[in-house]
């Protein structure tokens, strides 16, 4: 398991460096389509649904891609969507991905050690930087949501708190969505002295108005035509805790005074950038297709991490 984070964090530092020589990225090199709230959205090609609030914004699946091109960085090719605040005082956005990995077995889900996989990120760091500068190191202290799956919702989440050799704060705060050919990730990009605030929002008003569509559910899989994933739910944590969305951190990183993300975490300030951006780029109102029928919602209140502060419990959610 060591060797496995230390290879994890290794493709992802050398991914990172690269966007480092960024320098701040010229946006409205060509019209994006800013789909304004108050609407149903489509998320991926008949894969989900967001019904977005009056108050945020939306690229879709193209324009999520053109944006992190205008801005440098290299698309993956799996984004989905993406979710911004109209409000300049709000400094987050949600990430939205999807890997057709295939169906993922959780039947880990009242086996997920978090304090073994606490205690392999730690390793796996320290291995990693043995290979680093001082100024590049990164030191993971606790979870600040420990791993829990959620039933009812099929989900997976967790958030990790980690320090620089400086003592700044890093968090992430990760969701995975399993469906039926794979896993959607939601990923929330905010920073330590907002992020409560932000999850709230995040759970209450972007996380309980996402509907996966008929047919792709988790429960749809048919096991006598579907794929079924080579890992399960401790791989997922393994391999999701920042790899999806390490190019939109680097993306944040033209305003930071030292660029730490690498390795596990995704980042982290984004104030700073949002009346550049709105001053650079257009609003220009799109439609989308309203699909036919929505998924029945659920409610269901997340457990707090271990060592959490109560001031820090999870709102409710629904998926």
């Amino acid at each position: 398991m060591k060797s496995l984070i230390a290879r994890l964090l290794k493709s992802v530092t050398a991914m990172t460096l690269i966007m480092m020589v960024c320098a701040v990225p010229a946006f409205a090199e060509e019209e994006l389509n800013w789909v304004e709230g108050g609407q149903k959205v489509d998320v991926g090609t008949n894969l989900a649904e967001l019904e977005l609030d009056s108050d945020f914004i939306f690229l879709n699946a193209e324009d999520t891609k053109k944006y992190l091109t205008q801005g440098g960085m290299e698309p993956s090719g799996s984004e989905i969507g993406v979710v911004f605040p109209k409000d300049e005082t709000q400094t987050w956005a949600v990430y939205f991905e999807y890997d057709e990995s295939g169906y993922i077995e959780d039947d880990e889900k009242a086996e997920i050690d978090a304090d073994a996989l606490l205690e392999s990120y730690k390793e796996g760091t320290e291995e990693m930087n043995k290979e680093l500068s001082p100024e590049n190191q990164l030191f993971v202290d606790k979870w600040d949501v420990a791993p829990f799956y959620d039933n009812q919702l099929h989900s997976l989440s967790w958030s990790l708190l980690a320090h620089d050799n400086q003592n700044n704060g890093v968090i992430n705060y990760n969701v995975r969505i399993l469906s039926r050919e794979g896993y959607i990730s939601a990923i929330l990009v905010s920073d330590p002295a907002n992020l409560q605030a932000d999850r709230i929002v995040f759970n209450n008003k972007i996380l309980s108005q996402f509907n996966l569509k008929k047919g792709q559910r988790y429960e749809d899989f048919d096991k006598k035509t579907d794929k079924v994933a080579d890992f399960g739910l401790t791989g997922l944590i393994l391999g999701g805790a920042g790899l999806a969305v390490a190019k939109k951190a680097g993306f944040f990183a033209v305003l930071l005074p030292l660029l730490k993300k690498f390795g596990i975490i995704i980042v982290l300030a984004v104030g700073a950038i949002w009346g550049f951006i709105r001053k650079r780029m257009g609003l220009k109102k799109e439609q989308p297709e309203h699909s036919e029928e929505l998924p029945t919602q659920v409610e269901q209140s997340e457990q707090p991490a271990q060592d959490q502060d109560k001031d820090q419990e999870i709102d409710k959610q629904k998926v």
